[in-house]
């Protein structure tokens, strides 16, 4: 796995969902109940930006028809069928950081 640093995001009190681009890949990152996610920024249902949703019940809301998709997990609601791509967050010395597994990694699981 490999991690990115996230420049110009802070931890902060006040909930966000603000989308970054880090290592070739447009992600989100959500801070809900004080606690930092990183999510696949585009909802595989309709291609909606799940930045422009919002967080409800642990999950990431898409602005276009209200699928949700679990913070933790990425899995859809009952019934979706699908999920976004998850992302490990740490914070190192006051910066964000994203990691990401290549996909060789993800194929042969190394």
């Amino acid at each position: 796995m490999k991690w990115y640093a996230v420049p110009d995001i802070k931890q902060s009190s006040e909930p966000f969902i603000k989308k970054v681009k880090v290592g070739g890949k447009n992600i989100c990152i959500v801070n809900y109940q004080d606690s930092l996610y990183g999510v696949g920024a585009i909802c595989p249902h309709a291609g909606a930006e799940l930045s422009g949703g919002w967080c409800k019940d642990g999950k990431i809301i898409c602005p276009f028809h209200r699928y949700g998709y679990d913070l933790q997990t990425g899995r859809g609601n009952p019934g979706q069928n699908d999920f976004i791509e998850t992302y490990p967050i740490e914070v190192r010395d006051g910066q964000l950081y994203v990691g990401i597994e290549s996909f060789w990694n993800k194929v042969f699981g190394k």
